[in-house]
């Protein structure tokens, strides 16, 4: 995906909400992930030159990897406070950089794991357990 490519942003996690269903994910699975794809496909869109997201499914899990070759993030504790925000006056102006994209992500996600380094990039693994006997 592209950085700042506004016009497709969202397309991934509808795609990625589209695949679950198809496999028979549990439909809670399908909702978390699809909001956790979407904050970070708008992350990797706002703030970095471009990057991947993959989806891996399995029987126990679903896992999402987003990786960027973005500036890093400075205080990974600090982005994870909710209102904190770097974004952009544009980005702002476009209603986005309200400070919730990580909380968001960590309050859907069952685990949320990050790394990154500045100017290198950050990579980004967020665990939905499965629970087939709540489908």
């Amino acid at each position: 995906m592209v950085g700042l490519d506004l016009e497709r942003a969202g397309q991934v996690s509808t795609e990625v909400q589209r695949v679950l269903r198809k496999l028979g994910v549990e439909p809670e699975v399908v909702r978390r992930a699809g909001i956790v794809c979407f904050e970070g496909e708008m992350n990797i869109v706002l703030y970095t030159p471009g990057g991947r997201i993959i989806l891996l499914v399995y029987d126990d899990r679903v896992e999402l990897i987003f990786s960027d070759q973005g500036p890093g993030i400075p205080d990974i504790e600090l982005a994870r406070q909710p209102g904190y925000s770097t974004a952009p006056d544009w980005a702002r102006e476009l209603g986005f950089g309200s400070g919730m994209g990580l909380p968001n992500m960590e309050a859907n996600a069952d685990r949320l794991e990050i790394r990154s380094r500045l100017g290198e990039g950050t990579v980004i693994r967020a665990t939905f357990f499965r629970r087939r006997d709540e489908a």
